[in-house]
């Protein structure tokens, strides 16, 4: 069951919003004003989604939205909003809202725009999602070849207004490539919007884009902006681009062209200054050829092109990002846990990573919470990842044509040589040190070095 936190300093709203959406089926927890809402977050880490009205004593809503972002970032944010501050609202939607909806408010509305919020929180799950203050150059970890190429891809296209198309399996964070581009570009200070087509419904699709005016059909009691027009000056982030539908794949390439577009319901030609950057786990080129995907609207949006590697691919970045979770979640958590048996490296290493980096941190989030000591240990790990970690190797292409001594031989060495350099790294290069940590005379650590050749 989904669990929806209700935010409203009215008595009477807090409990009409309970009820309604109790019957669609969520779970409800209620807070009277942003501070209690914080204290109701940090004791439930499953809520979904927040909705919060905007005027509250303590803390309002804006104040709200702005821990959350830094907070809980992957929770989306639906502000209540009288009609006399819709301007405040849509300043919301520029920082991070998800979305808005005024008082009065038709039912139907609301459920449908929580619907969308709860789809896509579960479809950002299948991201990494982290707020700026955790981040390593804008929460991308990695020292790897594949990944200073996209360090490199950044630095290039960022000061530009070229269109960007990031592809990239479910989970490699394709979403924070797009953030860094943003934030290193001259647009910064300006507002990314983003919107995830895959969890808005097919004929609600031009509405989010575009807004709508007035009656323009039934349950539209206001004017609202869509999220072109709330990225003027800034840039627009289409994740899921290879879920648009086709029709809708036409206008999108129209407003490309002339940077212009009219409101559901309007007649007025509104002028933006949008950048676009457009992700997907799809293959776009094999969509055309098989005409699921306009060939106008790929190469439009094809202009400069960067592909983020599965973690399988980078596995020289899997103990940093290991590193990474863990410091992160003894923070959240408040744990001590400092150290990875080799052991569990080793498996790590192995293991083939079909869920990437997002799998990685929720395995790591669960480490931390079950470990008993200051070290994840073995028997520590789910039986079934270690399982898949050992199918991996021994299937491996180039280990199959080997005895199974040297495939285990040659795969130890392997980690071994990762467990020395990671030593050696946190203790500054000081051999003494490390091969006190290690377990290990001195002298073996040398003739080790020698044999991996690390003595530089």
């Amino acid at each position: 069951m989904n669990k929806i936190l209700v935010v409203d300093d009215e008595l009477n709203m807090r409990l009409v919003l309970k009820t309604l959406l109790s019957k669609e089926g969520y779970e409800v927890v209620t807070a009277s004003d942003g501070l209690e809402a914080l204290k109701v977050l940090k004791n439930n880490d499953d809520v979904k989604v927040i909705v919060t009205d905007m005027k509250m004593p303590k803390l309002d809503g804006m104040g709200l939205l702005d821990r959350v972002i830094r907070e809980y970032p992957s929770t989306p944010v639906i502000i209540i909003t009288a009609h006399g501050t819709i301007a405040t609202a849509v300043d919301a939607l520029k920082k991070g809202a998800f979305d808005y909806i005024t008082k009065p408010f038709e039912q139907d509305e609301l459920k449908s725009i929580i619907h969308k919020a709860v789809k896509t929180r579960r479809l950002n799950e299948d991201e990494l999602l982290l707020s700026p203050e955790d981040m390593d150059r804008q929460g991308i970890v990695g020292s790897s070849e594949a990944m200073q190429g996209i360090y490199d891809d950044i630095k290039k296209v960022a000061g530009t207004t070229t269109t960007v198309l990031i592809t990239g399996e479910t989970g490699t964070g394709k979403e924070l490539i797009a953030n860094a581009i943003h934030r290193n570009s001259p647009r910064k200070n300006n507002p990314f919007i983003k919107i995830n087509c895959a969890a808005i419904a097919e004929n609600l699709m031009e509405s989010e884009l575009f807004g709508y005016e007035k009656g323009a059909f039934t349950g539209a009691a206001s004017t609202k902006s869509g999220r072109f027009e709330l990225a003027d000056k800034g840039t627009l982030f289409l994740d899921e681009i290879g879920e648009l539908p086709r029709e809708m794949q036409v206008k999108l390439l129209r407003v490309i062209q002339d940077q212009a577009f009219e409101r559901v319901g309007g007649l007025r030609t509104i002028k933006v200054d949008v950048r676009l950057i457009a992700a997907t786990n799809r293959n776009l080129l094999q969509d055309v050829k098989d005409g699921i995907f306009r060939e106008d609207l790929y190469y439009r949006l094809n202009v400069f092109h960067t592909h983020v590697p599965p973690l399988r691919e980078r596995k020289e970045d899997i103990l940093s990002l290991t590193d990474y979770f863990m410091e992160k979640f003894n923070k959240k958590l408040d744990r001590t846990v400092m150290h990875v048996d080799s052991r569990v490296k080793e498996i790590f290493i192995c293991y083939g990573w079909p869920g990437n980096i997002r799998e990685l941190e929720n395995l790591m989030e669960r480490l931390v919470v079950v470990a008993r000591g200051d070290t994840i240990e073995l028997e520590d790990i789910p039986a079934e990842l270690k399982l898949a970690a050992s199918v991996s190797q021994v299937s491996r292409p180039d280990t199959l044509e080997k005895p199974f001594k040297d495939v285990m031989k040659s795969h130890m060495e392997d980690v071994e040589k990762q467990a020395i350099i990671q030593c050696l790294e946190e203790c500054g290069g000081n051999v003494t040190k490390a091969a006190q940590r290690l377990g290990l005379s001195r002298k073996g650590l040398q003739l080790k070095m020698i044999k991996y050749n690390l003595r530089k």
